[in-house]
């Protein structure tokens, strides 16, 4: 098995920044403990002689033990592990600009994975570059997006970095690297390395790939949840909360001030236990793939369902109409792992400027995963009771004018159909 994976094949380069086997010297590995990523560590070391330092990167999954995969490196013989805390920086900089754009990949995927992607890649590029590392390793497929968003991130900010990604080339199967993995000593754990599903989670999201998933007919199975409640395993009786916003940003719940963070987190664990936020997904994949895709995002449901309500209350309907055409492709771009894209910086400073008013509460009820508005409330409401009224007049609206606004409203579809119906 050892000589089949160290067999080396002609180097062919195919974009600038991949690495010559030749002149790879220290790699900083993007690790994650699991599986994959352990193998890679071993293989690293003897398929090109080189150091190996790993970086993991914090960005809020649920009931990871960071202390354990720390000292899994270490024991894999890597010459430093570096475990970095981002959830601070990946709620500030990264899940806030995509709540108040609205984010949805394809109207159902609130693109957790995405946005976590080009961070943990700048994290790479600073730690690689302090620690004189010539090569970063990810352990991506050729058949997903994260590839597109790490290396293009790569060659972004570090164009002088050079990449290998072994799972692309080595040609292992599932069985084979853990065939691979005992051979060499790679500890198996009960846990990522033997569930039958590809899972990725964060602060804002879980998903699962893989086995059933794959075929189209196969309704879901109860043990693909990992984060939420079945719905129909959810609490007899509903709950309602109450979130505040201030500049399109959530800043409170159920009146208590809290940070991006900790109110994300708080709101995980309340939307699971209802089991809101489960998403069966068809997807266009970057690089032309379509595939199923099952979501578990309790807080992205519940603050993008409170946050679209508050941005109809206060914006006029020209606003209203406009901003989902930008929406939609602030989130292709981030899906596409474009986040250096000038484009998506200038659609993001439209985002900060059409939220400077989305201030105020909103009251959602929550009950065996749905979630509905209950109540809405805002300073800054493009709203009168009075006016919304059918039965008042006078003031900032006439209804003895509407006649005449109708008259005119409809001039031109009037004419339209009328030299229409003269050509039949």
């Amino acid at each position: 098995m050892a000589e089949l994976e160290l067999e080396r094949a002609p180097f062919a380069r195919t974009a600038s920044y991949e690495a010559d086997p030749e002149s790879v010297a220290r790699v900083l590995l993007l690790y994650s403990g699991g599986l994959d990523t352990s193998v890679m560590l071993k293989w690293i070391q003897e398929r090109y002689g080189a150091e190996v330092v790993t970086l993991t990167v914090n960005l809020g999954q649920p009931r990871e033990d960071f202390s354990a995969i720390r000292a899994k490196a270490e024991a894999l013989g890597a010459l430093e592990c570096l475990l970095v805390d981002a959830r601070e920086e990946f709620a500030a900089e990264y899940v806030a600009r995509a709540i108040r754009a609205n984010a949805l990949y394809g109207g159902g995927y609130p693109l957790f994975t995405a946005l976590g992607r080009p961070l943990i890649a700048k994290l790479a590029v600073e730690h690689a570059r302090r620690l004189s590392c010539d090569v970063i390793a990810h352990g991506c497929t050729g058949k997903g997006n994260d590839q597109v968003r790490i290396e293009s991130t790569i060659a972004t900010l570090a164009p002088e970095l050079r990449v290998i990604a072994p799972v692309r080339s080595w040609q292992m199967g599932r069985e084979e690297e853990i065939a691979y993995a005992r051979e060499h000593g790679i500890p198996l754990a009960s846990g990522s390395e033997v569930t039958p599903y590809s899972i990725d989670d964060n602060l804002w999201g879980r998903s699962s790939e893989g086995r059933w998933i794959e075929d189209l007919e196969h309704a879901p199975e109860q043990d693909v949840f990992g984060l939420l409640t079945p719905p129909e395993q959810a609490p007899d009786q509903a709950q309602e909360i109450e979130l505040a916003f201030e500049r399109g940003l959530p800043v409170a719940l159920d009146g208590k001030a809290m940070g991006l963070v900790a109110l994300l987190e708080e709101l995980t664990a309340i939307g699971a236990r209802h089991g809101v936020g489960f998403v069966d997904h068809i997807e266009d994949r970057i690089v032309g793939l379509k595939v199923r895709d099952i979501y578990e995002v309790p807080a992205a449901t519940i603050v993008l369902s409170a946050h679209r309500e508050l941005e109809k209350l206060v914006s006029t309907i020209h606003q209203n109409q406009t901003k989902p055409f930008l929406e939609e492709r602030f989130a292709y771009l981030v899906y596409a792992g474009l986040w250096w894209e000038p484009l998506r910086e200038d659609l993001d400073a439209y985002m900060i400027a059409a939220n400077e008013a989305v201030t105020g509460t909103i009251a959602l009820k929550l009950y065996k995963g749905s979630v509905h508005v209950i109540r809405r409330s805002s300073p800054n409401a493009v709203y009168d009771p009075a006016l919304a009224t059918f039965a008042t007049s006078g003031g900032l609206f006439s209804q003895a004018a509407a006649p005449g606004f109708i008259e005119l409203f409809s001039l031109p579809s009037r004419m339209a159909w009328r030299l229409r119906q003269s050509r039949l």
